[in-house]
């Protein structure tokens, strides 16, 4: 919005002229997603503990510990992520950028499939919402609608292609094909993240770092010369999208101040569809599906480690791990919940490091 109104005054502030460029206004969403989660953020945890009574039902079959401590926190603190980005994004991003409503939309979409889940967790006191087939058939239909409108706004000759990390001027046309594996894309990162989203900032933390990160790789693939100097796949327009990440970086922040062992509020499925979504569609956007595997590697290693751990138990009868998703075997062999989620952080932080190298090592 800011975009559209405060630049053509310039004439007369010379200064107004930084709301045109995208550093700044990212800068901005930053600091207004962060505002708006702190501001409101309290009364919204005491809103949503009056609506909930028992708060977010304990899974019977996880760890012991958390039927004590983590008993009467309410969840559902995703909604309060989404009104930040939301909020934040339209304020300053350019609101005439296809790219951006797609990014948004998905992202709504898939925060509205998670607060229905959630209501229905809660109201029933149960940890079963939505049926999974339900769910997944939600998600692909709306995944297959954004790949589709990704495809035609991206154009001919990257709108169905495919980059290879570490190797330049390689782009694969994928064809068709394209639209069902941006769904995988999209549908796996938001499922890889709500499969992490297990202890007190555990998954708000890898989802700051990723969206710091393909802030940088979005803002690099939309300027034509950096895409040009660093061999990456030039997608016109989709630099805005680090307006987007920038958001949802303030609001990860903002998150996490509540967020923080010992939590105060859940973000649910409300929220970890949803900014994986997000992240998903980004990666498809911006020509860095295989790149986001890299980034967001410790969201894979938590849904291997689920796959692993099923594959084995329905084959062998065995399990691999003492409980499935991994973070839950390490507190099972006794590390305090702070300790893994640090540890997983600093991993995050490797991951998302190796990933930018990525854009240089071509």
């Amino acid at each position: 919005m800011l975009y559209h109104l405060l630049p053509g005054l310039a004439d007369d502030l010379g200064a107004l002229r930084l709301f045109s460029f995208i550093t700044f206004r990212t800068g901005g969403a930053i600091l207004t997603a962060l505002a708006i989660c702190l501001l409101f953020g309290g009364r919204m945890i005491v809103w949503l503990k009056s609506v909930q009574g028992a708060g977010q039902p304990i899974r019977e079959d996880g760890p012991e510990s958390h039927i004590v401590t983590k008993a009467g926190t309410p969840t559902m603190g995703g909604v309060l992520i989404l009104i930040s980005v939301t909020c934040s994004t339209l304020l300053w991003s350019d609101l005439g950028n296809g790219f951006v409503w797609v990014v948004l939309l998905v992202t709504l979409s898939f925060g509205a499939l998670g607060f229905v889940d959630d209501y229905l967790k809660v109201s029933r006191q149960t940890s079963n919402g939505l049926s999974t087939r339900t769910r997944i058939l939600i998600e692909i239909v709306i995944a297959l609608a954004a790949a589709f409108v990704i495809a035609i706004l991206s154009g001919q000759g990257t709108g169905t292609s495919l980059a290879l990390p570490f190797v330049k001027n390689v782009l694969i046309d994928l064809g068709w094909f394209f639209l069902v594996f941006a769904v995988f894309v999209i549908i796996g990162a938001s499922n890889a993240v709500n499969l992490t989203d297990g202890l007190d900032g555990l998954a708000i933390g890898p989802i700051i770092i990723c969206a710091m990160t393909f802030g940088v790789v979005a803002y690099l693939s939309g300027n034509a010369l950096y895409s040009e100097y660093l061999q990456l796949p030039a997608v016109a327009g989709a630099g805005e999208l680090s307006v987007f990440c920038g958001a949802l970086v303030g609001a990860g922040l903002g998150f996490l101040w509540f967020n923080a062992p010992p939590a105060m509020v859940f973000m649910g499925d409300t929220g970890s569809l949803s900014t994986g979504a997000a992240l998903g569609t980004i990666s498809v956007v911006t020509k860095h599906e295989l790149v986001l595997a890299i980034v967001g590697g410790l969201f894979v290693l938590e849904t291997v480690s689920v796959i692993v751990q099923v594959v084995s138990f329905k084959l062998t009868g065995r399990r691999v791990f003492r409980m499935a998703p991994i973070h839950h075997h390490f507190e099972k062999k006794g590390w305090a919940e702070p300790t893994i989620v640090i540890r997983f952080w600093i991993i995050a932080i490797v991951l998302a490091l190796i990933g930018l190298a990525t854009l240089k090592l071509r």
